[in-house]
């Protein structure tokens, strides 16, 4: 059970993970709290992007792999046989760490997903539209340029509209991997206040992309260290006492 005495959005039990023989995850066991942000943080090659991946089972395209262990989403094994991959990955929406507006204006964008499950009505679409561009905290910058293409829009801008398109299939989860790394101070802190106010309504799992960025989001921690979790707890202890040494010296800049 989580701290508030509710059961875990997403449970990750003793998973380990290997591509072509090589370890990527040992014996990883983390409960990932529902309407929080998780912050998976660590240095380069700790693992954080491939148990990000995991959650809504996209290293399934990669061949030689092997996995054991338990993802479970509501208490139910996302690995088990016969999981709908599509419905899943409508659950759990993910934005990477570079931008990729589809080609098309910013309506067409936001509404592809929709669309595509067969959404028709033209005052749901609508609806959709702005609440997807609402939460994503981008609606008053772009409710004038709704027909432009979404190639004109900022980098800052382009990824926030990168979330709304996720948000616009009513996801429960969201993973975001660095998705600030190559954006400015300022689009960082527009798209940090976004997630501060999704949190009211989604599970969010973030790799962050400094340390610091961490500490400012994360209502739980997670230090992830060579494909081994070394300690989790609420960020507001963790980045000020860490129990492990190790997530000490790196916190500090000691190693990392």
């Amino acid at each position: 059970m989580s701290d508030q005495g509710r059961p875990p959005k997403i449970r990750i039990e003793n998973v380990s993970y290997s591509y072509d023989g090589k370890l990527a995850l040992r014996n990883v066991t983390l409960d990932i709290p529902a309407r929080a942000i998780t912050v998976l943080f660590g240095p380069a090659g700790g693992g954080k992007t491939t148990l990000l991946r995991l959650i809504n089972r996209l290293n399934d395209l990669i061949e030689g792999t092997q996995m054991s262990g338990r993802v479970l989403l509501d208490g139910e094994d996302i690995y088990a046989p016969g999981t709908d991959l599509v419905e899943l990955r409508r659950r759990v929406g993910m934005v990477f760490a570079l931008p990729l507006p589809l080609p098309g204006t910013v309506r067409e964008n936001v509404l592809y997903g929709p669309k595509l499950a067969g959404v028709r009505d033209r005052t749901r679409l609508d609806e959709i539209l702005y609440r997807s561009l609402q939460q994503a905290a981008l609606w008053d910058e772009v409710k004038d340029r709704l027909d432009d293409p979404a190639s004109t829009l900022s980098g800052g801008q382009q990824q926030r509209l990168c979330i709304a398109r996720s948000l616009a299939l009513e996801p429960e989860v969201l993973l975001l991997d660095e998705p600030t790394s190559g954006l400015d101070p300022i689009s960082t802190g527009k798209v940090e206040e976004s997630l501060f106010n999704l949190k009211r309504n989604y599970t969010i799992v973030i790799v962050p992309h400094s340390i610091q960025q961490a500490a400012r989001v994360a209502d739980v921690a997670a230090f992830m260290l060579m494909g081994e979790l070394v300690e989790c707890g609420p960020g507001s202890a963790l980045f000020v006492r860490p129990r492990d040494r190790r997530t000490e010296d790196y916190i500090t800049g000691r190693f990392g």
